[in-house]
């Protein structure tokens, strides 16, 4: 199954262990429902991403999502620069009145793997923060590597 922006749809997950082999339906929306900056795989790119997610849901009136939002896109784009080389996506857009979709690519086509961190282990939570924090997430795989994505309920 393909789509408008090249990727396919590999599976969604979602926060009860669910899986369905589609991704949520997002409908057209207005400009200021939707969002998406490209980022270098360099350090101050994690930074940058966090300060304009936050900006704009603050500017959409969605504070109460703001934090756990700038959580998971932070570890997204963390995990994507740690990996690739090339840039990274990030676009957020309410896809419903009840929903904010977020999708972070890289040019990777390998899907990420989620692992169990030991205690002391320093990294390897990214993937069970997005999965425990998020309504649904999945990745889709296509021509110019791969989407991580995640939902997150929208209060009201």
């Amino acid at each position: 199954m393909g789509s408008a922006s090249g990727l396919e749809v590999v599976g969604v997950s979602d926060s009860a262990g669910a899986f369905d082999p589609a991704p949520p339906a997002a409908r057209p929306l207005s400009e200021d429902r939707a969002a998406e900056w490209s980022f270098p795989a360099e350090p101050g790119s994690v930074r940058k991403a966090r300060s304009l997610v936050r900006s704009t849901l603050n500017e959409w009136g969605l504070n109460a999502v703001s934090d756990v939002t700038v959580l998971l896109v932070s570890e997204l784009v963390t995990n994507a620069m740690r990996y690739a080389s090339g840039p990274i996506g990030v676009r957020i857009q309410r896809i419903r009145s009840d929903a904010l979709l977020v999708e972070v690519s890289d040019p990777l086509p390998d899907p990420p793997l989620a692992r169990s961190a030991a205690p002391d282990d320093e990294g390897g939570r990214g993937l069970q923060l997005v999965a425990h924090a998020s309504k649904r997430w999945g990745t889709r795989h296509g021509n110019r590597g791969k989407a991580v994505w995640f939902e997150l309920g929208l209060p009201g």
